[in-house]
């Protein structure tokens, strides 16, 4: 497929903006550019015609299973994106002055009291742009807080082995230093290391639970308890959160401060990305230090206001508002008995599907998991050559996205597999049989697999290369002017 600067052509084009209707104004010479910026020169019929062959070349849920682990990919309902294209909330400006944008302003703060009811925080904030955002905002909670008590010699984050990469990564960005604790044989949190690890020096914990390899740890109050008596803070990521929304609560856990991925638990199409949102939720203690501004409610309707001791804004304005307002419809549709159902059937299509191969496949952690199951391929990779990668490539030519490969670490040759509860029975029985038919061609003819997808638009790339080598812009050099 040839790129739209290859398709472009001098001097072809269409009308995209209307006339001007307002007096002109030229801009200083010091803002203008010095010269024309090189776009594509391409008419109507074209670039429709260029996105239309792009998105031949997708895979989204709406084409079919989509089992990417730890992503919750599941199907979102039309109501949501009708109601946020709603004109009254697409044609606000986050400039106007409150009172002329109550109803927007009651989205907020309506979803903020769900959100802390299904958490059990008692503060929210959404301005936080994704999960990773998320998480930086909530650790700048906990470093702010132990600040604010003068108690600057806390300066390490304990994280599980099986932790998302995301939340080392926000850790060692706060500025705390990283202590990894492993796992145990059961896949949860090794207790006896964790009470190794923690002492005065301790700022917190990061935790989410289910973990990524799919377990709800069983001593997770005792582990919360610990790194309280030690005098840390204890945060949660919200990654996994569609497994107990209406089931659990990650406040009765312990946990004082949580990140949400509303564009995943709770229903926005994601990808690609964005949009997202990474909303925070914290205990009381917290509330002081959440960015500005907040949404509170008086006698004359809804306002802003600055939190005490704020840690200041994390991205500009709100959040991504039509994000949180797809949430709160989601919320509102589905009702308290609608979200525990919908946790539920997450975790029966997961355990189901985890049945349906555990005799051809080997499961990591065996035994009833949440929300997502990993597999190890490791003895196949030995048996027959045949690895992760090969079995999640030969996936696509089943017109399947493969599930998270290689992932969490702590696991050899893992595919890490998430159905969600929106797929049916059929879809899953589907999923099964075509990774027991990959299975067995492994045994039969192994090399097959080797050079999968064959079927696709675009073959097996070299990934490795283009991770080392990039090409992230166009070369112009003979291409016209």
């Amino acid at each position: 497929m040839k790129l739209s600067f290859e398709k472009s052509k001098n001097g072809r084009s269409f009308p995209v903006l209307p006339s001007l209707d307002v007096p002109k104004k030229d801009l200083p010479g010091s803002l203008l550019r010095k010269s024309a910026p090189r776009l594509p020169q391409m008419a109507q019929p074209d670039i429709s015609r260029h996105y239309t062959e792009l998105a031949k070349r997708t895979h989204g849920v709406n084409d079919g299973f989509y089992p990417l682990g730890s992503c919750t990919m599941k199907y979102n309902p039309k109501l949501n994106d009708e109601m946020a294209a709603l004109p009254g909330f697409t044609g606000v400006h986050p400039l106007q002055a409150p009172e002329t944008a109550q109803g927007c302003l009651e989205v907020l703060f309506m979803a903020e009291r769900l959100l802390c009811e299904i958490t059990g925080m008692d503060a929210m904030t959404f301005q936080p742009a994704a999960g990773a955002h998320g998480e930086f905002t909530g650790v700048l909670l906990i470093k702010a807080w132990h600040d604010s008590r003068r108690d600057s010699n806390r300066v390490k984050i304990i994280v599980p082995d099986s932790a998302h990469g995301t939340n080392p990564a926000t850790a060692s960005m706060t500025g705390y230093e990283v202590i990894n604790v492993p796992s145990d044989q059961e896949g949860g949190v090794d207790l006896a290391e964790l009470r190794r690890a923690v002492g005065d020096d301790t700022a917190g914990l990061m935790l989410t639970n289910p973990n990524t390899l799919g377990i709800f740890d069983k001593n997770i109050l005792e582990i919360t308890r610990i790194v309280h008596e030690a005098g840390g803070l204890n945060y949660y990521d919200g990654a996994n959160l569609n497994a107990i929304m209406g089931v659990a609560r990650p406040g009765d856990m312990g946990f004082d401060v949580v990140h949400l991925n509303l564009h995943k638990t709770f229903s926005t199409p994601h990808g690609g990305g964005g949009p997202g949102s990474g909303a925070v939720g914290c205990k009381s203690q917290l509330e002081p230090f959440l960015p500005k501004p907040r949404v509170v409610r008086g006698k004359d309707g809804f306002s802003f206001a600055t939190p005490e001791r704020s840690i200041g804004n994390v991205k500009a304005f709100y959040g991504n508002f039509l994000v949180t307002l797809r949430a709160l419809v989601y919320m509102l549709t589905l009702g308290a008995n609608g979200l525990r159902d919908a946790a539920l059937n997450a975790v029966l299509n997961a355990n189901y599907m985890m049945k349906g191969l555990s005799d051809i496949y080997d499961v990591a952690y065996p035994g009833i998991c949440m929300h997502e199951f990993v597999l190890t391929l490791e003895n196949l990779k030995k048996e027959c050559g045949v690895s992760a990668m090969d079995v999640a490539k030969s996936m696509l030519d089943y017109g399947m996205h493969p599930p998270t490969m290689y992932f969490p670490l702590i696991v050899k040759e893992a595919l890490m597999i998430e159905p969600t509860e929106t797929e049916s029975r059929e879809t899953l029985d589907e999923a099964i049989a075509v990774l027991r038919e990959i299975r067995a061609q492994a045994r039969i003819a192994p090399d097959s697999l080797h050079s999968a997808p064959r079927h696709t638009v675009v073959r097996r790339p070299d990934e490795v290369g283009a991770a080392r080598h990039p090409v992230l812009k166009y070369n112009f050099d003979g291409v016209g002017d």
